[in-house]
């Protein structure tokens, strides 16, 4: 048996209508992993949002694998701009988040429309602002004690549902 690896298997490259918006994502493994994770799932571009947002790119390229370099990427640090123009380019908005009223990823229901995966900060999660401008949240199942995950492992999980859901 041979290990393959991305020089010797034929991965049919694709593009996916989906914006990832950062919410506060401030560490810098984390925006590595991010870039990284984006780039595996076709995502059409990530932005980046919060006041005392940073880009080290020597601290990002020790996760990102040089993702940072090619998957297209903003920095806009005003959340009302964002929300304000995914909606006027009606964008279905989904912020991953465990709320009241939140669907589990699996079960979402996608539309026509491109997607703007919210995913939030580290230490308080989605902001309320982009938690009041979303279509609907969606979390993750999880069958242990903790109610929450590392930010670019949910990102994973989520792309990976969306883009199952795109694909059929």
């Amino acid at each position: 048996m041979e290990q393959l690896n991305h020089y010797n298997i034929a991965f049919q490259e694709r593009k996916f209508s989906i914006t990832v918006i950062c919410d506060e994502v401030y560490f810098q493994q984390n925006i590595g992993s991010v870039f990284r994770i984006c780039d595996a799932f076709g995502v059409e571009k990530i932005i980046f949002t919060g006041e005392h947002f940073l880009l080290s790119v020597r601290k990002v390229n020790k996760t990102s694998r040089n993702t940072h370099k090619t998957v297209p990427f903003e920095i806009i640090k005003d959340k009302d701009v964002i929300i304000n123009s995914l909606l006027k380019q009606k964008y279905q908005i989904i912020a991953l988040e465990i709320t009241d009223s939140s669907t589990s990823i699996d079960k979402i229901e996608l539309t026509n429309q491109p997607i703007a995966l919210v995913i939030g900060s580290e230490i308080y999660g989605v902001s309320k602002k982009f938690l009041e401008a979303a279509a609907f949240t969606s979390h993750i199942i999880m069958f242990g004690k903790n109610s929450s995950m590392n930010v670019a492992n949910s990102l994973s999980i989520s792309l990976y549902e969306i883009t199952k859901q795109l694909s059929l």
